[in-house]
């Protein structure tokens, strides 16, 4: 590999006269100076993060976070033996928010970081599982059919009980109904249930569901069947935006029946990508032989996690989100996103052809704003989708659920960092894309089969090839 030349123009000399590796393995190196620029110049192709507003993901950090960081990239999160004081931020945060989702005993709480809340998700539903199975084995009772039950949930659920040999009993949307109801909920529990599982946002309209109802139904549950279920709370977003701006609402650790809480940092916890924790109510609620000991990294280690290597940085970065905010921080930040969630809910409600579904509420859900097309209009919401990409925006499209899978909705999610100038910018697009469509009305309207982007309501390969799935889900109701 020749030495660079500092004046070679690197477009003139290199990129243009040769592509990029794409098959084999490159033979040879290349300069740092030209394999950076022809990975920036791919990467452009990706558009720009802070215009998706289909993800809950932070995509706006102040520089300070880009330093740490920087900083930490060469620490391994799994490792304290040799980083003993990225181990001790990490300890910090679980007590902070042991405190901010009001353990009983937050002084010594059991809680862990994770690369993101799906991985925490799958954690607590291991322990949910061990934890049931161990009690049938003490009972004498069969072991060889647990099942999850919950409403309309993000895909890790679905993974989590393929992966982990779980049935999912996934309650079915009904009437108006965007989410999971407390009347519902014993008719699909028994014996077998290893928890029920309560969105606190829902990944499709950004609702809260009733936690606080859900306990109480529970409660009456056992009651009148001697099944104590545990109630585990999918707080992906919720979790770190009603502690501080809807404080009254009862939906965490208040709730005895509440066993199990998993949380995005990267989401409105505002870290960068890769962070996420789980915390249990106490230590028997963590099966000790889930719990790992690790004595081959300097010191003997407990360890929890689904992967092991993981940086450090992500901790490290949400300590600082927490020492920066405070309560006051978190407070004033998510109280502006549901202000300007309102604002833009009332622009798109005035527009005409919208039903809203969440308003942006503190109370109902996080900041963010989901709607349905209602009225004879010529186009689709995939049609509206694809027409705000013209502009940059992401605005996702995507069936309900089943038993609504039928209609359409369209979500909004206001982050930290997307202004009221934007959301106005964005009203009016939105505007001129109606205006578009009605104009030149398309021959074929767009499906959800030609629609870009993310669709909530994945499958597994084996579904999406019409293969029978090889463990259906019963019917309890059957």
């Amino acid at each position: 590999m020749r030495a660079p030349d500092p004046d070679e123009d690197v477009y003139a000399e290199r990129l243009m006269r040769r592509g990029a590796p794409k098959g084999d393995f490159p033979e040879r190196g290349t300069e740092a100076r030209v394999a950076y620029q022809l990975v920036h110049d791919e990467l452009m192709l990706d558009g720009i993060s802070r215009m998706n507003l289909a993800t809950f993901c932070t995509t706006w950090v102040e520089p300070e976070v880009r330093m740490l960081m920087d900083e930490s990239i060469d620490k391994n999160m799994i490792d304290k033996d040799e980083y003993p004081q990225t181990a001790e931020l990490e300890r910090r945060c679980v007590r902070m928010l042991a405190d901010l989702w009001h353990v009983p005993e937050p002084s010594d709480p059991v809680g862990i970081s994770t690369t993101g809340s799906s991985e925490a998700a799958m954690l607590a539903g291991l322990a949910a599982k061990f934890s049931w199975r161990a009690r049938r084995e003490a009972e004498g009772r069969p072991t060889d059919r647990p099942n999850l039950v919950c409403g309309p949930v993000q895909v890790c659920w679905e993974k989590f009980a393929l992966y982990f040999d779980v049935e999912l009993r996934r309650i079915p949307l009904s009437g108006d109904t965007y989410v999971m109801t407390p009347d519902d909920v014993d008719r699909y529990c028994d014996e077998n249930t290893i928890m029920v599982v309560c969105n606190f946002a829902q990944t499709f309209t950004g609702l809260f569901e009733d936690v606080s109802g859900v306990s109480a139904a529970l409660d009456r549950f056992e009651e009148r069947t001697g099944h104590d279920i545990p109630l585990h709370v999918d707080g992906a977003s919720g979790a770190f935006t009603a502690p501080f701006v809807s404080p009254d609402l009862v939906w965490d650790f208040r709730l005895p029946r509440v066993r199990s809480i998993n949380a995005s940092g990267h989401k409105t916890g505002l870290a960068p990508l890769g962070s996420g924790w789980a915390m249990w109510r106490r230590k028997a609620d963590l099966p000790e032989e889930l719990v790992f000991q690790v004595d081959y990294l300097g010191g003997n280690q407990a360890t929890f996690n689904l992967n092991f290597s993981r940086p450090g940085g992500q901790v490290v970065t949400q300590y600082y989100d927490f020492v920066r905010l405070g309560r006051e921080g978190y407070r004033m930040i998510h109280s502006a996103t549901h202000e300007t969630a309102r604002h833009l809910a009332e622009g798109v409600r005035a527009m005409g052809p919208f039903d809203l579904v969440h308003d942006g509420h503190s109370d109902r859900g996080i900041g963010a704003v989901s709607w349905r097309l209602v009225g004879d209009e010529p186009f689709t919401p995939y049609d509206l989708a694809d027409r705000l990409r013209t502009r940059g925006w992401l605005v996702p499209a995507y069936p309900l659920p089943a038993d609504r899978d039928d209609e359409a909705v369209q979500r909004v999610l206001i982050r930290h960092g997307f202004s009221r100038d934007m959301s106005d910018l964005l009203l009016e697009d939105i505007e001129s894309a109606i205006e578009h469509l009605r104009t030149h009305p398309p021959s074929v309207p767009l499906g959800r089969d030609e629609a870009g982007g993310f669709n909530h309501g994945a499958r597994s390969i084996i579904d999406r090839a019409d293969v029978p799935s090889p463990r259906p889900a019963r019917d309890p109701r059957r």
